[in-house]
């Protein structure tokens, strides 16, 4: 069974190897600090990413799963001026700071923190304390969760920073990872203290956690988390009171934890509707589905198998097109799957009465599309093995005496249980639907280009991969749940970065979506 976590592979695999590509930024470890080599001129016109895992020491052992909830504060003042705050301490929540706040404790309401970690400064703290509420227990401060130092930068207004420091603000906006200002590197340096954090949260007795930081040091936190180097910055987004889920599975031997990004970004607001990517606005987007969950629920985990939908999945469909309807959708590229199928369908519908539904003044025209290599069961060549590995994982694995132990439907890094012949396949044939994807968004006859792709939580797994530049040993730092959305923007086109705006956004379900903090353990109560 292919089931090693990226950490273990640290120094095993990764500590002399780094992928062959040409835009590749190599991190190294050296200290508590990263050495980090300079871009090359190709990398810094190509915009890629590296692959090779953050080095750093390994995260301490833990006795019990862990969740973790990270929360960015809510809008403050200097948010709303378009200052820049780094770890100044100078501006408050606005009135939107405090209702987004106030919808993140509505959220978070039904959950047994057993603790919270907060940032000193001022606007973070007060989120924490509207979100902790009436909770008895003391919310704990941590100065190394406060944001990212910039120095001579703080209270500078952008285009001030511009005119004002020229160069070194150019290569903060377009090489932060190398940034330095006033003799400091800032990126370096909160990727460094972010760890650190890591090792307090984790070595505190509790399971549900719950920090309120800040946009950049929350970054840092879920890249440090699942080993993803100072290049990062800026991929992962954080929004005003956006949540990301994090879940630590303690190793049988005592090593490392196993460490799953359970959802990133999870916001008040809808993450598809108007804003920028890291700062940029964009006109190119993938937004990743996962279908409605299917009716022979007995082996639907992970959805195997080509059932229609059931109600549940019906209704996720639907939800899930009334999200969409605040954007123009392009095109829908579906496997050809019963429920992908069903999913996609009910999209277009939703989005050619956007005229009647008063989301747009004229029908929409949708094309619609299906791929074969976004076939799960085509990319697993039907593997018996391959079969039962998932069938074991959806219902029970079989103990030599033949009694069946439960394993939790939706237990974090799922995809874990796939052998690693099987997850080779599904990431070789990723990187093929990857391109063909790239390519129907690269089309120049549309300026604004949307692009749904319907599939399986396995194969976007792997193109959420591909998109971050990856290898296939990240798959398992994932999870997705049916009736997901995943958004990919790309300020700089198809042939730049991808921008992860949020992975697994399932508050669009409403009632019907699995709790934001769930509880990582006690599943079959859940």
């Amino acid at each position: 069974m292919f089931c090693a976590a990226p950490h273990l592979l640290l120094h095993r695999c990764f500590s002399t190897y780094t992928r062959p590509h040409p835009s590749s930024i190599t991190v190294r470890s050296s200290s508590s600090l990263q050495e980090i080599h300079e871009s090359t001129p190709e990398s810094k016109e190509q915009g890629g990413l590296s692959s090779q895992l953050y080095a750093s020491t390994p995260f301490p052992p833990i006795k019990v799963a862990k969740r973790v909830v990270l929360v960015r504060h809510g809008q403050s003042t200097w948010n709303e001026e378009g200052r820049i705050q780094g770890s100044s301490n100078f501006s408050v929540l606005t009135q939107k700071g405090e209702a987004q706040a106030e919808t993140s404790r509505q959220m978070l309401v039904d959950d047994a923190f057993d603790v919270c970690f907060s940032s000193p400064l001022t606007r973070s703290k007060r989120t924490a304390e509207i979100i902790w509420g009436t909770r008895k227990e003391g919310i704990i401060t941590n100065s190394d969760l406060r944001e990212i130092d910039l120095y001579s930068f703080q209270g500078l207004l952008k285009h001030e920073g511009k005119a004002k420091f020229g160069a070194a603000f150019r290569q903060w906006q377009m090489d932060a990872a190398n940034f330095n200002i006033d003799d400091h590197y800032p990126v370096r340096e909160l990727w460094a203290r972010a760890r650190c954090c890591w090792t307090k949260i984790l070595t505190h007795e509790s399971k549900s956690v719950l920090v309120v930081a800040h946009n950049a040091v929350n970054q840092a936190l879920v890249a440090t988390a699942i080993g993803l180097g100072t290049e990062y910055f800026r991929i992962l987004l954080q929004s005003n009171c956006g949540a990301s889920v994090l879940d630590f599975t303690p190793q049988a031997d005592g090593g490392p934890p196993y460490i799953c990004l359970n959802r990133l970004n999870q916001t008040p607001s809808s993450p598809v509707a108007g804003g920028s990517s890291a700062g940029r606005k964009t006109s190119k987007r993938i937004i990743l589905v996962c279908h409605g969950s299917q009716a022979n629920t007995e082996v639907s985990f992970p959805n195997l198998g080509d059932q229609p939908m059931n109600m549940l999945g019906l209704i996720q469909a639907q939800k899930t097109a009334e999200l969409l309807l605040d954007l123009k959708v392009s095109c829908i590229i579906s496997s050809p799957k019963i429920a992908s199928v069903e999913t996609a369908t009910t999209i277009s519908r939703v989005q050619e009465a956007a005229d009647c539904l008063g989301a747009d003044c004229v029908p929409r025209y949708v094309e619609m599309k299906q791929m074969q290599d976004l076939d799960l069961e085509k990319i697993l060549g039907q593997s018996k093995q391959a079969i039962f590995s998932i069938v074991c994982l959806s219902v029970s694995i079989i103990s030599p005496s033949q009694e069946a132990t439960k394993v939790p439907q939706n237990q974090p890094g799922w995809i874990n249980g796939f052998n690693d012949g099987v997850m080779t396949a599904l990431w070789d044939q990723s990187g093929k639907t990857w391109e063909s994807i790239l390519e129907e968004l690269s089309d120049e006859s549309e300026q604004q280009k949307v692009v749904v792709v319907v599939g399986h939580p396995a194969v976007h797994i792997a193109l959420m991969g591909r998109c971050l530049n990856l290898t296939k040993e990240w798959m398992g730092s994932f999870h997705l749940d049916a009736g997901s959305v995943s958004v990919l923007d790309f300020p700089d086109g198809p042939g730049g970065k991808g921008v992860v705006r949020c992975i697994n956004y399932t508050a669009h379900l409403g009632r019907w979506s699995i709790p934001i903090t769930r509880s990582t353990s006690d599943d079959e109560e859940f």
